[in-house]
């Protein structure tokens, strides 16, 4: 589907597809409902960003919008640099900003 736009997928961790346009990484990952009809039924959607400051911003903006921050910026387990922000979107997403690697 993302092929006329450049993009394929290049990285699968665990149920979570990442796609981009280069060998440099993922610009844009999804994954499924976490939990169908529970709590948590929504879909998981991060955007790649160019420094830990874009996330940071990408918080920010989506509070001052209304949105609910489901988790503030951090560096997380999930990979060593990995630092990232989520918020809910206005129809229930979980939508994260990442970036991976240093400062």
């Amino acid at each position: 589907m993302l092929g006329p736009l450049g993009g394929k997928a290049l990285l699968v961790y665990g149920d979570h597809v990442g796609f981009g346009s280069s060998d440099a990484g993922p610009d844009f990952w999804i994954g499924p409902v976490n939990t169908p009809g529970g709590p948590h039924d929504d879909v998981h959607l991060a955007f790649r960003a160019r420094s830990r400051a874009e996330v940071d911003a990408f918080v920010e903006v989506a509070r001052a919008r209304g949105a609910e921050v489901l988790h503030e910026p951090k560096e997380w387990w999930y990979s060593p640099g990995y630092y990232g922000g989520f918020v809910r979107d206005p129809d229930g997403n979980n939508v994260e900003a990442v970036h991976l690697g240093g400062p």
